[in-house]
């Protein structure tokens, strides 16, 4: 028991290290090339914040746990919409300004339908692994396309322009990409075999060990990119971190773990953490799109501790039934 929870522990302070080296290494190099901040942001930051669950969940699905993948990816999006942008909201309000994220919220939601509708035979097969990433593919063409035609004056735009570190040697660069990536790969092995060990303990599934521990464990990147950048005053890049991570969780981790290992679905995935996370999802929307003719909103401190509320109770609903399960 002991050696479970210090992997867990110690896999997941490497995992969110890594994470950070990784998307250093790859902003960098993008720079190096003349890639513009924009699609920096929305492509390669949103897939650096999200590689932690997407190793996590491919070695799960590797060694034929893919509740774990599963449960990573759908917790970590719930954590992302109610930890992340919930605590974020308690330390500075939240104003949306940019057209770049009233249009990819639509998308994230919509996306987030078509997966459920996807998996509601039961069965996260190979085939839909593949149109998952397929999808996925399709998504970051989609991305570049928007970025490449967005207003100069956005202020996602503007925002990412001030927080993207200038470009880096290309050497360097390289060496903070390939050391973020092996340790990426190190970290989910412990995490894995840690979470596995602590599922056979209390008796639980799977599923609940990635919704819980490891899904709050993956999101610690983005709580911490949303932080730093509300802290900045930099609004869009906050609520874009989450946007962006929510949209490569639900594609590309789920593809991966149905291309490698396919998987029968939990029903309680389709009938209690499906429909709470695309809740959330519309819940943001309306904050984030405003009542108002600027289309403007903001997400209030009143409406962060809503938030966190939200997860702290779906939380605890979740250990009751490793409670119950043991």
């Amino acid at each position: 028991m002991t050696a479970y929870f210090a992997a867990l522990a110690g896999g997941l302070a490497l995992l969110t290290w890594s994470a950070d080296r990784f998307v250093e290494g790859a902003a960098g190099l993008a720079r190096a090339m003349g890639i513009s901040s924009l699609i920096i942001g929305l492509t390669i930051v949103a897939f650096g914040t999200s590689a932690p669950e997407m190793l996590v969940s491919a070695v799960a699905a590797w060694q034929g746990n893919s509740g774990i993948a599963i449960g990573n990816a759908i917790g970590s999006n719930i954590a992302n919409m109610a930890l992340v942008l919930g605590v974020t909201a308690l330390i500075a309000p939240l104003t949306v300004h940019s057209s770049t994220l009233n249009r990819e919220f639509p998308l994230m939601l919509a996306v987030m339908v078509a997966v459920m509708l996807l998996l509601w035979n039961g069965m996260l097969g190979r085939v839909d692994g593949i149109i998952l990433l397929v999808g996925m593919a399709a998504l970051v063409a989609w991305t570049v396309h928007l970025a490449r035609g967005s207003a100069a004056d956005d202020p996602l735009l503007v925002e990412y322009n001030e927080e993207i570190p200038a470009a880096m040697p290309k050497a360097r660069a390289w060496g903070l990409l390939l050391l973020g990536l092996v340790l990426l790969l190190i970290s989910s092995k412990v995490l894995v075999w840690g979470a596995v060990g602590m599922a056979r303990t209390f008796g639980v599934s799977d599923l609940v060990i990635g919704l819980t521990i490891i899904a709050v464990g993956t999101s610690l990147p983005e709580l911490a990119a949303s932080i730093m950048a509300a802290r900045k005053n930099e609004h869009d890049i906050a609520v874009g971190n989450v946007v962006g991570s929510n949209l490569f969780n639900i594609l590309a981790v789920l593809g991966i773990a149905g291309t490698i290992s396919p998987t029968p679905v939990e029903p309680m995935v389709l009938v209690r953490d499906f429909p709470l996370m695309l809740g959330l999802s519309v819940v943001l929307y309306l904050m984030a799109r405003g009542f108002n003719r600027k289309g403007v909103g903001t997400i209030q401190r009143w409406a962060g501790l809503v938030l966190v509320t939200t997860f702290l109770a779906y939380q605890m609903g979740l250990f009751y039934t490793m409670g119950a399960a043991a």
